[in-house]
């Protein structure tokens, strides 16, 4: 199953981790990401920890956890290539039609678009098959 079919049709939960440039971490919950056209990955971002973190240090991994009970789900090892701020496709994109009170303020909003340069499952590696352990 291709990312963008995968990511369209799992339900789930994700997780980006980031770090600063010093490796002080950060990890937060963001919705699915974007699979563009051309292969690469976008999320939507407020100007917060992660955005900053991004700032010094390109690299992020992207956790989605589809099924806890089974251990199943995706890793994504990023690396930022490109960001937008305030641009009509951020609106264009946003899949969320119910917005909170916090989404009708006037903060920044970027889109950071990042090269995939790894695809893991949840759990273990392309050839593993051992479920519960990490």
């Amino acid at each position: 199953m291709d990312l963008k079919n995968y990511f369209e049709t799992t339900h789930g939960i994700g997780v980006l981790s980031t770090a600063d440039a010093s490796g002080k971490t950060d990890a937060a919950i963001y919705a699915r990401p974007h699979i563009l056209d051309d292969g690469n990955v976008a999320l939507i971002m407020r100007d917060r920890l992660s955005h900053h973190n991004l700032e010094s240090n390109p690299h992020a991994t992207y956790l989605y956890i589809e099924d806890p009970a089974e251990y199943t789900g995706k890793r994504l090892y990023l690396k930022k290539i490109a960001q937008e701020k305030n641009t009509p496709r951020i609106e264009e994109m946003r899949r969320r039609s119910c917005r909170c009170e916090q989404d009708e303020d006037d903060a920044d909003r970027f889109l950071v678009t990042f090269k995939i340069e790894k695809v893991l499952p949840l759990i273990g590696d392309q050839g593993s098959c051992c479920k519960g352990t990490a």
